[in-house]
């Protein structure tokens, strides 16, 4: 058995539930922020079985799709002052991350 740790867009979370939900995937999904552009991401929790895992990868990289987007930055001048200007960055995608399971009880 496997533990599938997927870290999706808030703007996929939704789509990625549903389409693995549909294909007979148990899924919880926790509220998380990302480090570095300090956005809203959801982590969804998957327990599946080995021969599953694959199917599971490919239907998250189908549902969570990465695009660009502006976003400010700040740059520091040696003087002390802060100048803020835009910076274009991937957002999006998917990092997924599969655990051995060593036990699984549903109580």
């Amino acid at each position: 058995m496997k533990l599938i740790l997927a870290i999706v867009s808030n703007d996929d979370a939704s789509s990625v539930s549903a389409a693995l939900t549909k294909e007979n995937f148990s899924v919880t999904r926790l509220a998380t922020t990302g480090g570095f552009l300090r956005a809203g991401n959801t982590t969804m929790i998957v327990g599946t079985e080995d021969d599953l895992v694959e199917h599971c990868i490919e239907i998250i990289g189908s549902e969570s799709k990465r695009r660009t987007e502006i976003v400010p930055s700040t740059a520091s001048y040696d003087i002390g002052r802060y100048a803020s200007f835009p910076v274009e960055v991937q957002v999006g995608g998917a990092t997924i991350f599969v655990l051995d399971v060593e036990q699984f009880r549903k109580l």
